[in-house]
């Protein structure tokens, strides 16, 4: 891990090194951002609307995104739209005075399906395919090293308050991470595959590109394979997606511990996945996905169920629960990133990555506002379809290297 770190070049390099200035601001604001919804007025049911709003935005730019990235280049293409769906929002979330606010913002944030198509090609496309889970746990890293801040956000609250504490996180936010895309933008270059693409492409209307991409509908179809990890991608959305909304609020309202402590768990989930990362990930590169899969889903039901048994007050369950899915994710993680890049022809990587995130966002749009109703009914409700969900996602790893079909 430490060899592949050092030995980083171009593209991966930049990437790699400036995602905690990513990194560390949402890390700081994310296990926040539903209380402060809830302080300035937004209900359950209203913050699980917003959620399914803001992936219905993301349809509609997902539909976009692998033309858009042929058509400007991976490069550039990462830096207008990093800007517009993360800098944009942060300032909006940072000045929110309303349910009203957090919607504009989450349509606005919705860009960043462009940008999550361009920048995976940005990192991988020149790429040595050898090193990919690698690159992809130090990716995950450069994520966890950065939640080990988390309790400052805690303390800061502490300090002054819910409000004014989340608003100084956003305005930091928004500083650290347009640093962070001008940076990267000056600092890589653009990728074989997209200068191939940019001349193909120049002079062809967006609307035709985006017509030409039905043969990427066929190759994900037609493949067991790409299918499967289309699947095993969806569940994680929705999982990934609930969780980071719901998981504050049911902690905080349901389970009874003070909002000043809600930064401990995370920064205990880093320690423990950095650990994961360095001492056991190294070891598991050699297997095929199925094994990592079917462990880091059990993982997943194992959390959940102790977060929905928790009593009153039970810093242990909490505990648990954050153990198990850190555990869970660290496994997850850097296979389920390399079987997409692995399940994915080359050729149509931008095309197939759109369509990825299009067809991912119109299945799990609902799920928002689900939980949201769930949510308002009992606020343990939504942990009960991430098990479900975590269940789902344990009979798709049964599939996996069935199917699989290196395109090399």
């Amino acid at each position: 891990m430490l060899q592949t770190l050092a030995g980083l070049r171009g593209n991966p390099r930049a990437c790699v090194y400036t995602e905690p200035l990513w990194g560390i601001p949402s890390s700081l604001y994310l296990p926040f951002a539903s209380l402060y919804m809830i302080a300035l007025g937004c209900s359950d049911a209203q913050i699980g609307l917003i959620t399914t709003l803001g992936m219905v935005s993301q349809i509609f730019f997902a539909l976009l995104s692998g033309a858009v990235t042929d058509k400007l280049g991976r490069r550039l293409t990462t830096l207008i739209f990093d800007v517009i769906s993360w800098s944009v929002p942060t300032l909006v979330w940072a000045l929110a005075q309303n349910a009203y606010f957090f919607a504009a913002a989450a349509v606005i944030n919705g860009v960043m399906k462009i940008t999550q198509n361009s920048w995976t090609c940005l990192l991988v496309e020149d790429a040595e395919k050898d090193k990919l889970v690698a690159i992809w746990s130090w990716i995950t890293i450069a994520i966890i090293v950065s939640g080990l801040v988390a309790p400052l956000s805690g303390l800061l609250v502490e300090g002054i308050g819910l409000v004014p504490a989340v608003r100084i996180l956003y305005l930091f936010a928004f500083v650290s991470m347009t640093l962070k895309f001008f940076i990267l933008y000056r600092y890589s270059t653009e990728t074989a595959v997209g200068e191939i693409r940019l001349r193909e492409t120049r002079g062809v209307p967006l609307l035709r590109l985006m017509r030409g991409y039905t043969g990427s509908f066929r190759a994900i179809r037609e493949n067991p394979y790409t299918l499967n990890a289309f699947f095993i991608s969806f569940a994680l959305v929705v999982y990934e997606t609930i969780r980071n909304v719901f998981w504050s609020i049911a902690v905080v309202k349901q389970i009874g511990l003070p909002e000043a402590t809600i930064g401990i768990f995370p920064f205990i989930k880093s320690g423990i996945m950095l650990a994961f990362y360095f001492l056991v990930v190294p070891r598991l590169s050699h297997l095929n996905f199925k094994r990592p899969f079917l462990a880091g889903f059990a993982m997943l039901i194992a959390s959940n169920i102790f977060l929905i048994l928790s009593p009153a007050g039970s810093y242990l369950m909490v505990g648990l629960e954050t153990f198990f899915e850190a555990c869970a994710f660290a496994l997850i993680g850097p296979f389920k990133e390399t079987l997409l890049v692995d399940a994915i022809d080359p050729k149509d990587r931008a095309g197939i990555f759109g369509l990825f995130n299009l067809a991912t966002i119109v299945l799990a749009s609902p799920f928002g506002w689900i939980a949201g109703l769930l949510s308002e009914r009992s606020r343990l409700l939504p942990f009960y379809l991430l098990t479900a969900f975590s269940v789902a996602g344990l009979a798709l790893a049964f599939n996996i290297a069935r199917h699989k079909k290196s395109f090399g």
